[in-house]
């Protein structure tokens, strides 16, 4: 999936993905895409381990830029996320997540979306659920 277009709108303003250290990565298949994102200060618990919120995080965003281009000219917003943590990522470790497009309606997106560690380990399995809409105007 071809996501460079997408990535350009993200790194414009601030916002989650770009503060915790997100990198979206185009992939040859259609129906998938993927993120890097090193686990360091921004997304880690105090303890040194990277926070399963920053891997849900990690997980929305990457499904939402996945629902945006398959829906040029709408937009997408999470409206279910549900995740289990398998192992912990020390901090220095850099996470993969490669979402695949589960069921792609007219206006519900399904995504699975695995995070692995640099070891090919599973660390989370996720599913989001995007809604699709008309996008507003002036976005």
């Amino acid at each position: 999936m071809n996501i460079e277009h997408i990535k350009e709108k993200i790194n414009k303003l601030p916002n989650l993905s770009t503060a915790l250290g997100m990198e979206f990565i185009s992939t040859p298949e259609p129906d998938t895409c993927m993120a890097r994102m090193k686990v360091d200060e921004r997304n880690r618990q105090p303890f040194g381990f990277l926070s399963g919120g920053a891997s849900l995080a990690l997980a929305e965003n990457l499904a939402g830029v996945g629902s945006l281009t398959l829906c040029p000219g709408k937009i997408s917003v999470g409206i279910n996320v549900s995740g289990s943590h398998l192992i912990a990522v020390e901090e220095g470790d850099t996470v993969t997540a490669t979402a695949r497009i589960m069921h792609k309606g007219r206006t519900l997106h399904q995504w699975l979306v695995e995070i692995r560690n640099t070891a090919g380990e599973l660390v989370c399995s996720v599913q989001v659920t995007n809604y699709v809409l008309n996008a507003r105007k002036d976005d």
